[in-house]
């Protein structure tokens, strides 16, 4: 008889330039189940109407108030909103919330482990590294000097904490929302990948990829025609709801 499939539900929450998100593909690729980062969970939100300005701003922690002129008012309706902030955040979680229902994936950020934590099946894990590990990934990774990497890295934090204190009401790291914290430079990438599936793989009660109940990725839509998951994602969570520096946009919202 075939074993059932289980959903597996991982979400890796990281400090910048410690390599989080390379990490959380890993495991999303070793399994064979999609990795949703802030991109991705961008892209499904902007479809919604929401132009990529209001994302950025509400990424900040910003406050926006009245109406946003690139907001759609065809796909919002005509209800004006105090506070978009409140809005695109409500849909952030929403997006979170119906990509987790649809099966196996790897959240990377996006506040996913405070959003799932209703969840009776999900891992939580934080990776961090020390400064030094940081600041040498980020000059590499980046061809900065120094100065360059620590004012990015001190930005970047600034910006993390604040977006998920915005979100949830607690502190991003806080070791009550997590079953593992890692530091990535222990094991390097690869290694500490295979620790996470090792503890997953007692978690969910799998043996591998085989074990996993599977889930297609979606893609965005490359014309109005062929719209896809993101275009039902879109429609769903707009039907439930009351320029970024590119070197930030891999472990936004961790």
């Amino acid at each position: 008889m075939e074993r059932e499939k289980k959903k597996v539900i991982i979400t890796v929450g990281c400090e910048y330039g410690c390599g989080g998100p390379a990490l959380a593909q890993k495991i999303a690729s070793d399994y064979g189940i999609p990795c949703y980062d802030r991109d991705l969970i961008d892209d499904i939100i902007e479809e919604a109407g929401f132009s990529k300005d209001l994302l950025d701003k509400a990424e900040n922690a910003k406050e926006i108030r009245g109406r946003d002129l690139d907001v759609n008012p065809k796909k919002l309706g005509a209800i004006k909103y105090h506070n978009l902030t409140d809005r695109v955040v409500f849909l952030q979680r929403e997006t979170v919330r119906r990509l987790a229902a649809r099966g196996s994936c790897v959240f990377v950020g996006r506040c996913a482990d405070h959003i799932l934590r209703h969840r009776e099946k999900c891992l939580n894990v934080f990776i961090y590294a020390p400064d030094a590990v940081r600041l040498n990934a980020v000059m590499k990774e980046h061809n900065l000097k120094k100065a360059e990497a620590e004012l990015l890295i001190k930005k970047s934090d600034e910006d993390l904490h604040a977006r998920y204190k915005q979100v949830t009401g607690t502190y991003r790291g806080d070791r009550h929302n997590r079953h593992l914290l890692i530091d990535s430079s222990l094991l390097g990438i690869d290694r500490t990948a295979k620790l996470i599936e090792e503890v997953a793989a007692e978690r969910f009660g799998i043996t591998g990829a085989a074990d996993i109940e599977k889930t297609p990725v979606p893609k965005a839509p490359s014309s109005p025609a062929d719209s896809g998951e993101i275009a039902r994602e879109k429609a769903a969570a707009t039907t439930a709801a009351p320029t970024k520096p590119p070197v930030l946009s891999a472990e936004m919202g961790a």
